[in-house]
């Protein structure tokens, strides 16, 4: 319970503070020790607002610490010029997203921006951020740390920009993996609603402050498609349930509608980018009535834009799974083994999904067996499971 609290306000809280007073470790630090004291005295129940109580408890622990500054009244009194200064009409009217646009300073190196704002804005765990980001937990720990201590130096003000645009590719990142280490996070629940919905918000936030902007245009449709499908994404027994074996009257339909209006929007004005090509493939998938109802080929031509533009070898695997669908299994096994992602759960997930479809059942069996080892959600782990053991008492049938 306490938990869910955590997820769901412990952003919110930091980003508050840091506004008000300027000073991210000791946004961090009081946020920390309200969350403490909420462990230590919410032994029976919750209060009726918790996270009011975090806020007000983090901001007095916030104020105690500066008085116990040997310079206290220097801070305390930059502290309340910054809580008095009118801030500007530009500014948006929401802590989290002007945190972000904080972080993604220009000042800031890119691989810091991302960590910092994950860490601050999304409240992930370092563990989280490295796998997310595919590093090392020391490595994104240093980034946190000295991204941090340079906004400190370079006095990098708590507010957004002029122009908005100028930091934008790197805010949208944030709020992209953001959504996606909600639905489907690296570790503990299959699906992490507080970061999901979080990110929906943020993305509808953008989309208000930025409605020409067709990345982020695109970036809320996909966002939205990808979230219409939530309800049918887990089975009662915990697994992962596929695109080809969803309930597609589970999905939620307001939900695709608005995300659909969104992709008409960017394929009208004709100016293709990596989010909006991502949400024109999934308004194709969600467009079908029935899987085998896919337009396979439209979904090829959209991931040959998108790799022209992002030559990555993630995007070259998911077009592998649409080039198994139209030219069959060997071709694309050869294209999936091409690649270079050995510490890539999902790369030796494809690659045993189409070994199996070739009858390779053996070598199919080790691919799902790396797949498992390197998966962390545990409703993936659960279907790879199932699918292999699916695999194991076939293969003996008449």
């Amino acid at each position: 319970m306490i938990e869910d609290v955590f997820r769901e306000e412990w952003p919110r809280v930091v980003a508050s503070l840091a506004r008000r007073f300027g000073d991210l470790d000791l946004a961090e630090e009081a946020a920390g020790e309200a969350f403490l004291s909420a462990v230590t005295g919410w032994r029976d129940q919750l209060p009726p607002n918790p996270g009011g109580w975090l806020m007000t408890t983090a901001t007095r622990k916030a104020i105690d610490w500066l008085r116990r500054e040997s310079q206290r009244e220097a801070k305390q009194a930059e502290s309340l010029l910054r809580q008095a200064e009118p801030e500007p009409a530009h500014v948006i009217e929401d802590d989290q997203l002007r945190l972000i646009f904080t972080c993604c300073h220009p000042a800031l190196a890119p691989e810091a921006r991302l960590a910092l704002t994950l860490r601050l804005v999304a409240g992930l765990t370092v563990e989280e951020i490295a796998r997310a980001l595919f590093s090392s937990e020391a490595a994104v720990g240093q980034r946190i740390t000295r991204a941090k201590a340079k906004i400190k130096a370079a006095h990098i003000p708590f507010t957004v920009p002029e122009r908005l645009d100028e930091r934008l590719p790197d805010v949208l990142a944030v709020v992209y993996l953001t959504f996606n280490e909600g639905y489907l996070a690296g570790s503990g629940p299959a699906l992490r609603t507080d970061l999901s919905e979080a990110a929906v918000r943020l993305a509808r936030l953008l989309h208000a402050q930025l409605p020409d902007e067709l990345e982020v245009t695109g970036l809320l449709a996909l966002l939205l498609l990808t979230d219409a499908r939530r309800a049918a994404r887990v089975d009662e027994t915990g697994a992962l349930v596929t695109l080809d074996r969803q309930a597609r009257t589970a999905w939620d339909r307001a939900l695709l509608g608005e995300g659909h209006a969104l992709v008409r929007a960017c394929v009208r004005a004709n100016r293709p980018g990596p989010y909006q090509l991502q949400a024109a493939i999934n308004a194709v998938h969600t467009s079908a009535p029935r899987f085998s109802d896919t337009d396979w080929h439209a979904l090829a031509s959209l991931y040959d834009q998108l790799y022209a533009l992002e030559p990555t070898p993630v995007v070259a695997l998911n077009r592998a799974v649409v080039t198994a669908e139209i030219h069959g299994a060997q071709v694309a096994l050869a294209d999936v083994e091409a690649l270079h992602l050995p510490d890539y759960h999902a790369y030796h997930a494809t690659r045993a999904e189409l070994l199996r479809r070739l009858g390779r059942t053996d070598d199919a069996r080790d691919a799902y067996t790396r797949a498992i080892e390197l998966a962390r959600n545990p409703a993936e782990i659960h279907y790879l499971t199932r699918r292999s053991w699916e695999m194991a008492s076939t293969k003996g049938s008449p």
